[in-house]
């Protein structure tokens, strides 16, 4: 009996140091999880996750060709993902398109506009949904707090050279005709203000009709001119190179010959360079499209918050015969 509770004892005992000896080391904590790596809050946009919407106003040139080509050719040099579209020279399409990519939420709308008025309610539209409008190359007259920037030529400017050269021209004074372009739209408004700012008090404008910036339709309007005043122009004001050719085909077709109406034309693009090299044209005043570039890397800007210029303008010279032929070779459009 005594045994037995001396073998209970012991067997006790041993039971106590197991147990003691199990909880001496404590169990390990169990490794804490990482939280799944997020992405910074305020990530800045690169061009590959840029989206921009640009809906042109048309093809009516070679000048807005080649500013499409710009656009085009730059965005996929970026990985810049472009939503192009055209308008086909009409605003309510412009407006229609700006709309779509309203709703598609993309990141920035660079808008080329058809005219100056009638952008307000759109504008604001944009402005409402968080997305930044940059106008290129035109001008708007609405408010300018609706848009963020515009990036293009100055057609007062323009239009201002254009003055100068026929002054120099016509020393002794003249009657001129001029073809406008697309009526209210800022290119045609601006070149025409400026023209008449610097013109001489000598040079008297006989008539001035819209050509509408096309070849097809500066054509007849020379031709009414050359019926209208017949052996009274002595210049000519055109505001862009492809009413400039249109015009030079119904002076051929009147039996003109190169210089006998002095001819001063906008745009420099590669037609109206043959047509200084073959003596139709003395001046041409240039107005680079190949914004695509100075468009692109504001859009970026613009999507990541950053602050941009307001006025970003384009550098133009004036372009003349005796460099024509020089030139041509290298002129991108």
């Amino acid at each position: 009996m005594k045994f037995l509770k001396v073998l209970y004892l012991l067997v006790g005992l041993a039971i106590i140091f197991a147990i003691v000896g199990c909880g001496a080391a404590a169990p390990a904590a169990p490794a804490e999880e990482k939280p799944a790596a997020e992405a910074p809050a305020n990530a800045k946009k690169e061009y590959k996750d840029l989206t921009v919407c640009y809906p042109q106003l048309g093809a009516e040139s070679d000048w807005r060709t080649a500013n499409s080509a710009s656009l085009k050719e730059t965005a996929k040099e970026l990985g810049v993902n472009l939503i192009f579209s055209d308008a086909q020279q009409k605003q309510e399409n412009q407006i229609s398109a700006m709309r779509a990519c309203i709703q598609q939420g993309v990141d920035v709308i660079a808008l080329p506009p058809v005219v100056e008025d009638g952008w307000d309610a759109v504008l604001t539209e944009a402005k409402d949904a968080g997305i930044p409008v940059i106008i290129v190359d035109r001008s708007v007259s609405a408010d300018p707090s609706l848009y963020a920037a515009h990036i293009g030529s100055d057609m007062v400017l323009e239009g201002k050279k254009a003055g100068d050269e026929m002054n120099k021209l016509l020393p002794e004074g003249g009657k001129i005709v001029e073809l406008s372009g697309t009526t209210g739209s800022g290119a045609a408004v601006g070149r025409a203000k400026g023209f008449r700012e610097t013109l001489a008090k000598n040079i008297e404008i006989l008539d001035s009709q819209t050509g509408n910036f096309t070849t097809a339709e500066g054509k007849p309007v020379m031709e009414a001119f050359l019926k209208k005043y017949a052996g009274e122009i002595d210049g000519a004001f055109i505001h862009n190179d492809n009413m400039a050719i249109g015009a030079v085909e119904a002076m051929k077709a009147a039996g003109l010959k190169p210089g006998d109406i002095k001819i001063v034309s906008v745009d420099g693009t590669r037609g109206g360079f043959q047509l200084m090299i073959d003596g139709w044209v003395q001046a041409d005043v240039e107005c680079n499209p190949l914004l695509g570039p100075q468009v692109l890397e504001m859009a970026l800007k613009l999507a990541n918050g950053e602050p941009v210029e307001r006025e970003t303008l384009t550098k133009e010279t004036v372009y003349y015969p005796d460099q024509a032929a020089e030139l041509l070779p290298s002129r991108q459009y």
